[in-house]
């Protein structure tokens, strides 16, 4: 029995439609004017999974927000992307316009700054290896404000005797220092140019990469149980979170 062309399936003539989509300008600014509007509409980053929900078939959405992004690249407000989300944030060079006149934010100690920075570069981490990095005692009032910032997370349980909790950076931490990714932390010659690192660092000296982004746990990371976020003051007791 001969199969007459209204019987193909879908996914059989997906390629060619997508690749019609994708040529086609009035379904691409179609496409763009969706994104757009989802991005400026939400509170938060959009993930791009959300955005490609809502394209018309056939559209990559890869393809859509690299061309928005193109777009707002000169512009008073750029897009950004945050991990696997994206923004619209001021352009960098006139963040001044906006702040003029206002309060200034509490700026963090240099001792939170310290500990974001080991967090940053040294996830997943515990609060042992913390101290043990920095040389001193790390008080509970310095991770509690890079917790209230929403910089900093309870990530998991290490695989070692005592199952201590490791912590990692948040989205938020890559939002507000404007990092699409962590891979976008400043590397040993960036600190050097800026004037972070002393120029009497050892010659052997490496900057550290986290091992994982902000969202996965590592190999030797257990996932948080129930009873340790009640411990952590995640969840109060009964399951309810205290946020």
């Amino acid at each position: 029995m001969s199969v007459l062309p209204d019987d193909v399936d879908d996914e059989a003539a997906g390629p060619d439609r997508s690749e019609e989509a994708a040529s086609d300008p009035v379904i691409m600014l179609e496409a763009e004017r969706i994104a757009e509007a989802l991005v400026f509409a939400a509170a938060e980053p959009v993930s791009s999974s959300y955005i490609a929900e809502r394209l018309p078939h056939g559209i990559a959405v890869d393809a859509v927000m690299e061309s928005l992004r193109g777009l707002y690249q000169n512009r008073g407000v750029n897009l950004m992307k945050v991990g696997e989300c994206w923004a619209f944030r001021t352009a960098a060079d006139l963040s001044f316009v906006l702040h003029r006149g206002e309060t200034e934010e509490r700026k963090l100690s240099r001792a939170a700054l310290e500990v974001l920075a080991i967090i940053a570069y040294h996830q997943p981490v515990t609060r042992a290896e913390i101290e043990e990095i920095r040389g001193v005692q790390t008080s509970k009032g310095t991770l509690d404000v890079l917790m209230e910032a929403g910089f900093v997370r309870f990530r998991g349980r290490r695989r070692t005797p005592g199952r201590p909790v490791t912590m990692g950076t948040t989205r938020a931490f890559l939002d507000h220092f404007g990092l699409e990714e962590l891979r976008d932390l400043p590397g040993l010659e960036e600190l050097k140019g800026s004037g972070l690192l002393s120029s009497r660092i050892p010659p052997d000296f490496q900057i550290p990469l986290p091992i994982l982004d902000e969202d996965g746990l590592s190999e030797n990371e257990d996932p948080l149980a129930p009873a340790d976020l009640e411990e952590l003051g995640i969840l109060t007791p009964g399951g309810g979170s205290d946020a």
